[in-house]
């Protein structure tokens, strides 16, 4: 499945995971470690700091394996399915198609029009950059 995340950095975490991105460290352990990356490599940031991302995630639960890697650094606000196009993987017809499938292809456009690149704050509010 495919999740549309929202969410805000934790007061005092961003160094934190801006390092955990920097070092390809985030979601170390994970069966998912890259996804962690990928996901923050295209997140964008609102004025209000809110941080949204398209996941793909194929727990029963949404993001039970992630929620804890996340959560780290995130205070996760809202997450919602993310399908706008019929999909392979939720209409049951091919398991675990959601890892290539472009069903999210129209919402990560719009998303990537809106906002900032959410690393590119983090270094920049960070001195980083």
């Amino acid at each position: 499945m495919r999740y549309l995340v929202r969410a805000k950095v934790r007061p005092h975490r961003d160094r934190a995971l801006l390092d955990a991105i920097e070092r390809r460290a985030l979601g170390r352990g994970s069966v998912a470690q890259g996804e962690y990356l990928r996901n923050m490599a295209a997140a964008r940031v609102d004025a209000d700091g809110t941080v949204k991302w398209v996941e793909v995630c194929f727990c029963s639960t949404p993001l039970a394996e992630e929620r804890p890697y996340w959560e780290q650094y995130f205070e996760i606000g809202k997450v919602q399915d993310a399908h706008g196009l019929p999909c392979r993987d939720r209409d049951g017809d091919e398991p675990w198609a959601c890892e290539t499938c472009d069903c999210t292809e129209r919402l990560e456009r719009k998303l990537a029009a809106k906002g900032e690149p959410f690393v590119e704050r983090l270094q920049r509010e960070t001195g980083r950059r």
